[in-house]
């Protein structure tokens, strides 16, 4: 996974990217640190991705981004998304527990890819980086997962993740649509919709080892 940033480097837009986020750092704080802004590509590896969850940018709080869509360190308060996928979780999978942590470093290595669409944020101001240029690198991402890989399955949750439709082949992949986990969505589809037990058939079918969601 590593090999996609260096082959973006070479690439207009990403050093321009890098370049403002260099800029900004020197006056604002900007999540996550510079060496988690990639940390989803070094722990899952390309081909061990199962699973495709479509986030939308780090969380703004201090200390809260750690490189995994909808993840924080060990020791953080969990966020409200959060929280809704672990009830969701615990109505869904037979047995489970909540943790009293949020970091899903566990999902993520058993090919469980968190991707944030935006990458970075300015302290205190959601989507301040929705326009730096980073939807051209994780789309990327995506097409590469998209061309290059078989069944795949795609939990889109949300409008915003529902956009990257377009770049996913629903004859080779799966995708399950709701709407987003926040507060104000969760109770629109999110709540009820089972995508935790359905990944799991979904790769029994296809003869994979289904995904333990236990985070304890």
């Amino acid at each position: 996974m590593e090999k996609i940033t260096t082959t973006r480097k070479k690439k207009k837009y990403f050093n321009e990217i890098i370049n403002f986020i260099n800029l900004e750092k020197k006056h604002k704080i900007i999540y996550p640190p510079n060496h988690k802004i990639f940390y989803f590509l070094k722990i899952t590896e390309f081909y061990r991705v199962k699973v495709v969850i479509i986030g939308q940018d780090p969380y703004y709080q201090t200390n809260q981004a750690n490189g995994l869509a909808f993840s924080v360190p060990k020791g953080i308060k969990i966020p409200p998304s959060l929280i809704n996928i672990y009830k969701e979780l615990s109505n869904d999978i037979l047995g489970w527990k909540f943790p009293n942590h949020g970091c899903l470093y566990k999902w993520a290595i058993q090919g469980v890819f968190l991707l944030n669409t935006i990458l970075t944020v300015e302290h205190g101001k959601p989507f301040s980086h929705s326009n730096v240029g980073w939807n051209f690198f994780t789309d990327y991402i995506i097409s590469l997962i998209n061309k290059h890989l078989t069944g795949i399955i795609f939990l889109l949750w949300g409008s915003k993740a529902q956009k990257k439709i377009n770049l996913i082949d629903s004859n080779k992949h799966y995708i399950l649509k709701s709407s987003h986990p926040s507060p104000l969505a969760a109770h629109r589809g999110f709540f009820g919709c089972k995508h935790f037990s359905k990944v799991n058939k979904i790769l029994l079918l296809n003869n994979q080892k289904k995904i333990d969601w236990s985070l304890i």
